[in-house]
């Protein structure tokens, strides 16, 4: 029997991965090795170490899968989200750092403001409710979830979190899901958004992932639309609601919130630049004509 060290491991395991395409050879091949060997290989550790045959095993067994287009964060089990691991399997969608940037945005958003109630909304393994629960003041937090499989993943990081999020099962496009929960002053989600016609172009590792957490109509927009129309009345007065937004969708969802009447409709970009977030209030203005104005004016100065 060959004598493998563990140098010997992450070099196998780098080839085979790069002969296969994979762009990220070499830290997904520690990713990999770390997960078979039983130790965190991203740090300093001793590669003249010899393997053993159990090990070299479960590197064997781990390459298949990968090689078979598993995405990596599914063999392993987890991944990271804000600098905390959450569980993650087949059935939820898989933590992306892209959506750390609604993280950020929701902590400028409400700065100094105490004892929220949140909703995250198609929330999947509950790494932005839970995030944000520890984020923020936050009295309470609800997580929305449509689908079993993810609903299992949901519950398992509330619990390894010893969070006080809650679970909910429910479809957040039918109205009567939103008689669950209570006014909220954030409504955060990252809905489907991947078109009917990018669906058919998905990569092999994407193509992993539920399609019912990616499919988000013929032009991506349909969560949008049907989360807005359902939840803007389950928003406080001045409450926000922050989506996640795909590559260039940036106009036409800002449309979407504008013509249900949000106010200060913006964006947010993520760290390349990419604009990751939209988001608005839900502030309605008392519509006053000029002359009503000026009627108040005039009534205030004979007042004084």
């Amino acid at each position: 029997m060959v004598n493998y060290t563990y140098k010997d491991v992450i070099a196998s395991l780098s080839e085979k991965l790069a002969a296969a395409g994979i762009t990220n050879y070499y830290w997904e091949a520690r990713e990999l090795a770390g997960f078979a060997l039983g130790f965190n290989c991203r740090g300093k550790f001793d590669q003249t170490a010899k393997a053993t045959g159990e090990q070299i095993n479960n590197v064997a067994l781990l390459l298949a899968r990968r090689l078979m287009g598993e995405p990596l964060q599914y063999i392993i089990g987890e991944w990271d989200f804000y600098g905390e691991p959450f569980e993650v399997g087949a059935g939820a969608l898989i933590p992306r750092a892209d959506t750390e940037t609604l993280i950020n945005a929701a902590k400028k958003l409400f700065e100094g403001k105490a004892a929220l109630v949140v909703a995250d909304l198609c929330a999947g393994t509950g790494c932005i409710g839970i995030t944000l629960e520890r984020e923020l003041d936050c009295k309470e937090v609800y997580c929305v979830e449509k689908y079993e499989t993810a609903m299992y993943f949901l519950k398992r990081n509330i619990s390894a979190k010893r969070s006080g999020c809650r679970a909910i099962l429910a479809d957040v496009k039918d109205a009567e899901t939103t008689k669950l929960l209570p006014q909220a002053d954030l409504i955060v989600c990252n809905p489907p958004y991947v078109t009917d016609e990018e669906m058919t172009k998905l990569q092999k590792e994407v193509a992993f992932e539920p399609e019912e957490a990616l499919r988000g109509g013929e032009d991506g927009l349909d969560f949008y639309r049907a989360i807005v129309r359902e939840w803007k009345y389950k928003l406080k007065d001045d409450g926000i609601m922050l989506f996640e937004i795909g590559a260039g969708q940036e106009d036409e969802v800002m449309e979407i919130m504008i013509q249900a009447g949000f106010k200060d409709v913006r964006t947010r970009s993520d760290m390349a630049g990419i604009n990751r977030c939209v988001f608005g209030k839900n502030h309605e203005y008392e519509a006053v004509s000029l002359y009503e104005q000026l009627d108040n004016k005039n009534n205030e100065r004979t007042a004084d």
